[in-house]
């Protein structure tokens, strides 16, 4: 993998506030990366440092078998959840 492009994804992970939120997608566009899988290969395997629980699936959802933990976090930053879901148009990042 391009580092380059490793850092970015990184860096953009770091940059997404409290309170808001990003989907894979959202980030792999914004780093220019061919995929948004690509942004959740970085988080599995580097991404223990990241706020890596501000990041969905496009439609609001949590990581599998990480959404309990990523949904007391998220609502410890005031981020609320209906049900296992993220209102996407509410606590969208938009930097």
């Amino acid at each position: 993998m391009d580092e380059e492009l490793h850092e970015r994804v990184r860096e953009l992970i770091k940059a997404i506030p409290r309170g808001r939120v990003a989907s894979y997608g959202d980030i792999a566009a914004m780093a220019s990366a061919p995929t948004p899988r690509l942004v959740g290969r970085i988080l599995s395997e580097d991404g223990h440092d990241l706020p890596w629980h501000r990041v969905l699936r496009a439609n609001g959802t949590p990581a599998h078998g990480l959404a309990r933990r990523q949904l007391e976090l998220l609502r410890a930053e005031g981020v609320l959840a209906d049900g296992e879901k993220v209102s996407m148009r509410k606590y969208r990042w938009h930097p």
